[in-house]
């Protein structure tokens, strides 16, 4: 093993655009009656803060926004969360039927951007790969499993480890890869929260080599060039190494290369 290479599945693995983001979409104009409704720009500058990689919780942000935007104090400012988390869901997943693995919501129009065949030539080359993510357990092995194909891949999920920019579940992924500290370990993401776990993990373990890989997410390169390069700009200003415009760039000779620098 000459490297281990983990990675983030939203906006990575998969196209969120028109799936969680719009789910996220839905549920903050649902709960302000309809009076506001985040734009993809909008989500990108909340999620830029940082601290709001969990979609339910994004979302209850952007309702407090809206009502302290109107003059109204947070404090006052009520939001049933588990009713706004299973309106979320009905979007996202569907309905909950008698078969749990049955899935109808966005998740099932999500385009998956990577192929097994990705992954093969990562093991050919020598570098062991697994998944670190805020998705819930069920939605990212959907998405593994059942539309990409990977059997049984390592997976550090929601409840799993604490959210990031939190490394925890970053070192348990290295860990369970059968990684050390002197194995160089890339976490490929693609948000500022993911490049801030690389830079936690640099500073909670300075002994080890933290590689972060910026990927453009698909909406970000539909955008254009300047709004791509503005985003590039900001996840090396998170902590990212280097940035791709798609996740099947980063191959395993570029690992070994990172790994190198």
């Amino acid at each position: 093993m000459k490297a281990i290479s983990i990675f983030d599945i939203d906006g990575v693995i998969r196209d969120v655009g028109g799936s969680y983001r719009r789910a996220l979409a839905d549920t903050v104009e649902h709960f302000t009656e309809g009076h506001y409704r985040p734009s993809p720009t909008d989500i990108d500058s909340l999620k830029a803060e940082g601290c709001w990689n969990n979609d339910w919780e994004a979302s209850k942000e952007f309702v407090y926004r809206y009502f302290e935007g109107q003059g109204q104090s947070r404090t006052t400012i009520k939001i049933d969360f588990e009713a706004l988390v299973d309106f979320f869901q009905r979007r996202y997943r569907g309905p909950v039927l008698e078969d749990p693995t049955q899935w109808t919501g966005y998740i099932t129009q999500e385009p998956i951007l990577v192929t097994t065949q990705y992954f093969e030539q990562l093991t050919q080359g020598d570098v062991a790969w697994g998944f670190f993510s805020g998705a819930t357990r069920g939605s990212a092995r959907f998405i593994l499993e059942q539309r990409l194909g990977l059997p049984e891949p390592l997976l550090i999920a929601m409840h799993d480890a604490p959210s990031k920019p939190d490394p925890t579940g970053f070192f348990q992924a290295a860990a369970q890869l059968g990684g050390s500290l002197a194995v160089p370990t890339v976490y490929a993401g693609d948000t500022v929260a993911d490049m801030h776990t690389v830079q936690q993990a640099r500073t909670q373990r300075p002994e080890g080599h933290w590689i972060g890989v910026g990927i453009l997410p698909p909406h970000v390169v539909a955008a254009g060039t300047d709004y791509a390069a503005a985003y590039s700009d900001r996840l090396l200003a998170a902590g990212a190494d280097i940035v791709f415009p798609q996740l099947t760039d980063l191959t395993a000779t570029q690992i070994i290369k990172l790994s190198q620098a």
